[in-house]
């Protein structure tokens, strides 16, 4: 990719269009725009995130989660460039193996848990949440333009990967999980 930014605005984007990498000019709000902006959002939340994870020290879960910024780059990369293919199976299958890796120490879930707890736990649920509207803008751009590759498996698993990364950071911190309370049931009178 040898195109770099050297002017910030070109005021291309006045009346309401953008630019995709093949040349095309699409409305701002068109699926795939809203798709780029959903994976970028994304990716903003997980830098903050892993601001975080540096200043706790919680270098395992940075280790797993900082490729994914990149990866999201290319999510991006790819939506903005429909022939464009950087992703692949074996990111897939590295999430799939940290959950796995992650979910035999924390053992299986027994209640409903609220994204709560602490700061860092809130901010892993804040990204998986975003990674579930990502992967919904994704799916609703595939039914108009079908997607190559492997990006909305990466970033349906991401979002997996990110509530199991919730959980871990919680069991580090030593903060127990905040367990959803169902509402009393209204008395009959």
């Amino acid at each position: 990719m040898g195109f770099r930014l050297s002017k910030i605005y070109t005021r291309t984007g006045d009346k309401g269009e953008t630019g995709l990498g093949d040349g095309r000019r699409v409305p701002k709000d068109h699926p795939r725009i809203e798709a780029i902006g959903e994976v970028d959002s994304l990716n903003s939340q997980l830098g903050l995130l892993l601001a975080g994870l540096a200043e706790q020290q919680l270098d395992e879960v940075i280790e797993v989660l900082a490729p994914c910024q990149h990866r999201l780059f290319d999510l991006g990369g790819e939506l903005a460039m429909p022939s464009y293919q950087a992703l692949n199976a074996t990111e897939v299958e590295r999430l799939e193996a940290a959950i796995d890796r992650w979910n035999e120490e924390l053992g299986p879930l027994e209640n409903f848990i609220l994204p709560s707890g602490s700061a860092l736990i809130a901010q892993a649920h804040v990204c998986r949440s975003l990674a579930r509207s990502a992967e919904r803008r994704c799916q609703q751009l595939n039914s108009v333009e079908p997607l190559a590759g492997v990006g909305l498996a990466y970033i349906n698993r991401l979002s997996d990967l990110l509530f199991v990364a919730a959980r871990l950071i919680g069991r580090r911190q030593g903060v127990a999980e905040v367990l959803w309370q169902a509402a009393a049931k209204p008395l009959r009178g």
